[in-house]
């Protein structure tokens, strides 16, 4: 969790002073009546440093298929959404192109060969010579590579899954011109598995660490919390952001996922040398007057009933509470509703108490 500054939390003490100055000040017969006032007791937590951030659902591998050849598109077998398994296929050529090639070059390789063996039989018979066997080696071996190209291209003329997983876009139609290397569709790779990635400023991703565990959340699945696992932390920043990408991966748990989910997402830091493990803290609210480090308390005095007036030294925001560094120790009781009315030795009446 990222600490707050000072000046947003003297922010936060100065509205609670401005709301006790505004009151109306209580005629003497009201003050003669003990306040009522909530109290909780002082804490000691465990300090965790944590950032939070938003990304987006995808699965770790998308692949963008498309023909190893130009030509006319035969048919497209997947759409925009469809589970497909590997070696499916998903969109082929028309055919009579890249079978004419195929034919063109073995009809090549058969016309260097005849060259070579009639050379071969003019060597023999010393009207032929040897450089001239040699070239039309040559050729014959040039004509044979050119057709096992044909045909590696003819198997390509069509595009199978693969691997499993999901097509995500389907970018061309039946009968559309496609040049080599065109993309046809978007398939994202479920067997890779499925990660959220993250912008994290420089202060941050410097105390992040690969393999942490992460809390995954998603607006999509109300009331669930997903474990991630960093797998990858950027080394270099985005040249617009400036900010550096996060890969969290993450187990769907049975749930549907699919891309584009928005994702929040809670990353453990690497804790500051100088943040101790486990600290007191205190409600917010609980603070009446405050100065940077410096603020004010009510402690309860439960024997004689009444507020004890306290000077403490406070630490960093933890969310909802505050880290108190000294003037107070476990198990005191701080008064929270009520406080900004109280005075030092002032009568009290503890309403809801909580003692933990």
């Amino acid at each position: 969790m990222k600490v707050p500054t000072w000046q947003a939390f003297s922010v936060v003490a100065a509205a609670v002073l401005l709301g006790a100055c505004g009151a109306e000040k209580k005629d003497d017969t009201a003050d003669a009546q003990p306040a009522a006032v909530r109290a909780v007791p002082v804490a000691s937590v465990a300090v965790t440093a944590q950032t939070r951030a938003v990304g987006v659902l995808a699965p770790r591998d998308e692949i963008r298929l498309a023909f190893k050849v130009g030509g006319v598109v035969d048919s497209v077998r997947a759409e925009a959404g469809d589970i497909v398994r590997k070696g499916q296929v998903l969109a082929e050529l028309k055919r009579a192109e890249v079978d004419a090639a195929v034919s063109q070059a073995a009809e090549g390789v058969e016309k260097a060969r005849r060259d070579l063996e009639r050379a071969r039989q003019l060597r023999i018979d010393e009207v032929a010579t040897e450089e001239q066997v040699q070239d039309l080696t040559t050729a014959y071996n040039v004509a044979r590579s050119n057709v096992d190209a044909a045909r590696f291209n003819a198997r390509f003329a069509r595009i199978e899954a693969p691997a499993d997983g999901i097509v995500f876009e389907r970018m061309v139609e039946s009968g559309e011109l496609v040049q080599p290397g065109q993309p046809v569709m978007v398939l994202g790779s479920t067997a890779s598995g499925w990660v959220v990635r993250v912008g994290l400023a420089d202060r941050d991703v410097v105390r992040m660490e690969p393999g942490a565990p992460a809390q995954v959340t998603f607006d999509a699945f109300p009331g669930r919390t997903f474990e991630g696992k960093v797998t990858r932390i950027g080394a270099a920043a985005d040249r617009v952001t400036g900010t550096f990408e996060v890969e969290i991966e993450v187990q769907p748990q049975g749930a549907r996922f699919a891309r584009g989910l928005v994702a929040k997402v809670a990353l453990p830091l690497s804790p500051l040398p100088d943040v101790a493990p486990s600290a007191t803290v205190v409600p917010v609210t609980a603070l009446v007057e405050a100065d940077g480090q410096r603020a004010t308390v009510y402690v309860l005095d439960r024997e004689k009933n009444v507020a004890r007036r306290k000077d403490v030294t406070l630490g960093p925001l933890l969310g909802e509470q505050v880290i108190v560094t000294a003037g107070l120790v476990t198990g005191e009781s701080v008064i929270t509703d009520g406080a900004a009315w109280l005075t030092d030795g002032g009568s009290v009446r503890v309403v809801d108490d909580d003692r933990g």
